[in-house]
């Protein structure tokens, strides 16, 4: 079955973790089992390879590995972004090729950055998303993060939309997402066809209000943002937050004491993979941490702590 490359997408696209054994290998069956738990979390879509997927530590082999089991294994159950971010075009190209050839139905790029200081001015980065577009011909999604270092204007983004008309879905994850998700669709009109938030859903509900139509959260909890997203599309303002309100305290433990960890640590609890470990040189989570985590995990019940029981 393939998924049809309908738009816009919409509703919760949240990233996948790579799990990887004890001794930082590649777990290839725990990626696979990581993919169905997704699919059993109600989400909309998958994104792999992203920041959260540790893709700053995978090898090009290992992503082209990644690429090829997620998209074969997913098998149009759901639809999969690609993230393709490089500095070098050349090789965001070849990335992106890569993962159009093999079905991938969106792809993510964060502007070209290498370090603080070597960064692509706007010209050259209309140059860049225009060239992925043209190799891969396949909706793009700007991720407008404070990773890169680099600042993505409004009326810039707006120009790479209208100039690049791939480029049409936005993840917007920098301080006052809210108030640049309205500014963006207010002048950006029918060229926005994807507003979308991340940072783990932290500014969910306010990004919602803005007119955001996705978010990009961890695997964490997706299936416990549902609710969220269902009841404010539907216009249930009061249900919608009383649903964030409660799942908002793991959200927040997660964006400010775990990053990255926290979805593996509760999918190992939860049996989903056999190991949370992450590769050097990030650190492994404290076991402190691990344990205000999982306490905070048992209170609301997400499916990534009982998939695996």
């Amino acid at each position: 079955m393939q998924v049809q490359k309908s738009r816009p997408y919409r509703g919760l696209f949240p990233v996948a973790p790579t799990p990887f054994t004890e001794s930082g290998d590649l777990d290839l069956e725990g990626q696979r089992r990581v993919l169905d738990c997704m699919i059993d979390q109600k989400v909309d879509g998958i994104c792999i390879l992203a920041n959260y997927s540790e893709q700053f530590l995978l090898s090009d082999e290992e992503r082209r590995l990644l690429v090829d089991l997620c998209l074969s294994h997913v098998a149009g159950r759901k639809p999969v972004m690609v993230t393709c971010s490089h500095f070098s075009t050349r090789i965001a190209v070849e990335r992106a090729r890569y993962a159009a050839e093999r079905g991938a139905s969106l792809l993510m790029l964060m502007p070209p950055y290498h370090g603080a200081g070597l960064k692509a001015d706007e010209e050259h980065m209309v140059e860049h998303f225009a060239r992925v577009a043209d190799a891969a011909q396949t909706p793009i999604m700007v991720q407008d993060a404070p990773l890169s270092g680099v600042t993505l204007s409004v009326p810039f983004l707006v120009r790479l939309a209208q100039e690049v008309p791939l480029v049409s879905y936005f993840k917007i994850e920098v301080p006052f997402a809210a108030a640049k998700l309205r500014n963006l669709i207010g002048a950006g009109n029918a060229a926005i066809a994807g507003p979308f938030d991340g940072e783990e859903a932290i500014t969910m509900m306010a990004d919602l209000q803005a007119g955001a139509t996705g978010t990009m959260s961890s695997a964490l909890c997706p299936d416990l943002l549902r609710p969220v997203f269902d009841h404010h599309m539907a216009g249930r303002g009061t249900e919608a937050a009383a649903a964030y309100a409660k799942v908002l305290p793991l959200i927040n433990y997660e964006n400010r004491q775990c990053g990255l960890r926290a979805a593996k640590t509760v999918m190992r609890e939860g049996n989903v993979i056999r190991s949370d470990a992450v590769r050097h040189p990030l650190e492994q989570i404290h076991p402190h941490t691990k344990a205000g985590l999982i306490e905070l995990a048992r209170e609301v019940n997400p499916l990534a702590l009982r998939w695996g029981h």
